[in-house]
């Protein structure tokens, strides 16, 4: 099969090649192909992938692969030049233009885009709407434009923000240019939106399993917090990390008493100078700094493969900037862990504050992901089934690594009790929330209940011998089970999967867990770092900063932790060899090869027998 992208065609083992020599990967991830093949046919594409999936290569290897220029919106400089950064590296002509660069540079990168000789051209949304800018994109040679942290133009979505909102006008202005749109977070409504405000032209839809199985999710009781935390990082010796707080001033507080301790922390947010927060990334992203202590200012500029924890101080605002700030460890598929420190005052608190947001819509939406969010810190059912169910990827299947499956909640047979939740549901016509099918089940003489004649009802007071936090908690199990859906698009009323009808006719049971009325978690366990040869990492990873901080670049930039790891389980010590690990194509081969080969092979002549495998 041979495919075609501008001018250039390609058969498809040479776009394998192009993986192989560039990128130094011998096959696609799952999607990666299918997504590659519609922009070949020029037709759009939105890419749901989780972080860490493998998103940029979607349109990374067709740049390299097109006679056109790609650009490529991203929302932050220290994004953009990361990856600009890794692609030079790679020996792939890549360029960003934004207000950090001199005068000079920026001449320098417009004589090459007007002679044809970048291939990927990342910008920011506000320069990609400047009038002089889209002309310029008009002259030039687009082969693609791609939309990078796309649920920012939804206004579902949890980080919505109104100048992605406009980028649906620079599709109208490259009608015969592709548009790929991609995201890690992404739910139906927002998935919709973005296809919308895009002006999308019937786009090719990936989905790719939002499960990160690398990840262990743990939520423990918050009752000491800043000795809880202090502690856990204690027992992470060095690893690279990050802890979100939900303001500014719990942010220095508690950079403060971890540096106190002698831990390499640092403090980041939105009040600090610009100086200061760049200097803090920068010492993260070149592993000087091990923890940064940040609110969600210190987002989607992350671009750091060996992050090997994210703690959550206070319980996050929605799933999806859980699950987007979680999806920052591990990225390199390595082991990691998400702990969130939960208190239900702290929830109190956060609805307090939805509550006074002056626009009704999109309080109402606020408050729908806020009670999903809330749900998974109280669920006593595996939490990655909660986080998947949520993005609509359903599963029955407990995952074995979070505190839920490592330290399970009693069982009990819930066939009755979730047939009267489900039987309520229906009585209702569909048509009511979750607070109001429990008041049906307990018996409410609420006003509205008796003027709607809710009391009627053949299930009207089936519950009432149980608390409504024990129904919160079996409406909850349900609606992570994929039997019941909340629709956000219908005010969060509550309504039947085609899975809840097998309970409800009694042809299958139903195993539930015992509703916590008081949350009782387990401690988290670290997580287990691998098979390999640790003395060996860590000389590699030892060099790899020499290195990356004489040409003052990211460590990862060089080689990331996973192609470090297997290093320290395969020994390469010859050129083939060291192809074949993951992440050295023939550049980087070239670059970096004998240098490693050489402390590889030194190590093994200091040490006939490989040691520390523990």
């Amino acid at each position: 099969m041979f495919s075609s992208i501008g001018d250039v065609i390609l058969s498809e083992s040479a776009l394998s090649q192009l993986l192989a020599d560039v990128f130094g990967y011998t096959a696609f991830r799952e999607g990666q192909q299918q997504v590659i093949e519609a922009v070949q046919q020029h037709r759009d594409a939105l890419v749901l992938m989780p972080t860490g999936g493998g998103k940029s290569l979607c349109y990374q290897l067709p740049a390299l692969a097109s006679d056109g220029l790609t650009v490529v919106i991203s929302p932050l400089i220290s994004l953009m030049q990361d990856q600009v950064e890794a692609l030079q590296t790679m020996g792939v002509a890549a360029a960003a233009l934004n207000n950090g660069l001199t005068p000079e540079q920026n001449a320098s990168i417009m004589e090459q885009l007007n002679s044809n000789s970048i291939r990927l051209l990342y910008v920011s949304p506000e320069r990609a709407m400047q009038g002089f800018f889209i002309r310029l994109l008009q002259q030039w040679q687009v082969s693609l434009v791609a939309i990078d942290e796309a649920h920012c133009i939804s206004q579902w979505g949890h980080d919505f923000r109104p100048e992605y909102g406009q980028l649906g006008q620079l599709r109208e202005t490259l009608p015969n240019v592709p548009f790929m749109a991609l995201t890690a977070t992404a739910d139906a409504a927002t998935e919709a939106d973005i296809i919308t405000r895009l002006h999308l032209h019937d786009p090719v839809v990936y989905k790719g399993s939002f499960d990160r199985p690398n990840i262990r999710y743990v939520v423990e009781e918050k009752y000491k917090p800043y000795k809880q935390v202090t502690d856990y990082i204690k027992k992470q010796r060095g690893a690279s990390g990050i802890v979100y707080c939900g303001s500014r001033k719990k942010v220095e507080e508690l950079a403060e008493k971890l540096q106190r301790e002698g831990l390499r922390a640092a403090g980041y947010h939105a009040g600090m100078a610009h100086s200061q927060r760049e200097f803090v990334l920068r010492g993260f992203v070149r592993d000087d700094i091990d923890v940064v202590v940040a609110t969600v200012a210190f987002g989607m500029g992350i671009n750091k493969p060996n992050v090997r924890f994210v703690v959550h101080f206070d319980v996050p605002r929605s799933v999806e900037g859980y699950y987007q700030e979680t999806g920052r460890a591990g990225r390199d598929g390595l082991p990691a862990e998400a702990v969130l420190l939960y208190d239900p005052s702290d929830a109190a608190w956060i609805k307090s504050i939805i509550v006074d947001h002056p626009d009704e819509d999109r309080r109402r939406i606020e408050q729908h992901k806020f009670a999903a969010m809330q749900a998974m810190s109280e669920a006593q059912t595996c939490r990655r089934l909660v986080l998947l169910n949520y993005f609509n990827e359903y599963r029955d299947k407990p995952c074995g690594n979070c505190d839920i499956c490592l330290d399970p909640p009693r069982q009990y047979d819930g066939t009755v009790d979730a047939q009267k939740v489900l039987s309520c549901i229906y009585r209702v016509s569909q048509r009511f929330g979750m607070n109001h099918v429990i008041d049906v089940l307990r018996g409410s003489k609420s006003q509205r209940l008796m003027e709607l004649g809710h009391d009627k009802l053949s299930t009207y007071g089936i519950g009432a011998d149980q608390s409504h936090e024990y129904w919160l908690g079996v409406v909850r199990q349900l609606i992570h089970r994929g039997l019941v859906i909340q629709n956000v698009q219908q005010y969060g009323v509550l309504q039947l999967t085609d899975a809840a009808r097998p309970v409800l006719r009694g042809e299958i049971a139903l195993q539930l867990a015992e509703p916590r009325i008081n949350l009782v978690v387990s401690k988290p366990r670290v997580a287990d770092r691998g098979d390999y040869d640790k003395v060996l990492f860590r000389r590699l990873r030892a060099l790899r900063k020499t290195i990356a901080d004489a040409e003052e670049v990211p460590p990862f930039v060089v080689f990331n932790d996973t192609s470090l790891v297997e290093m320290a389980v395969n020994y390469p010590i010859d050129e083939t060899a060291m192809l074949a690990i993951t992440g050295v194509g023939q550049k980087k081969l070239e670059r970096y090869g004998q240098e490693f080969i050489a402390a590889i092979s030194a190590y093994l002549d200091a040490d006939d027998e490989p040691v520390s495998r523990f």
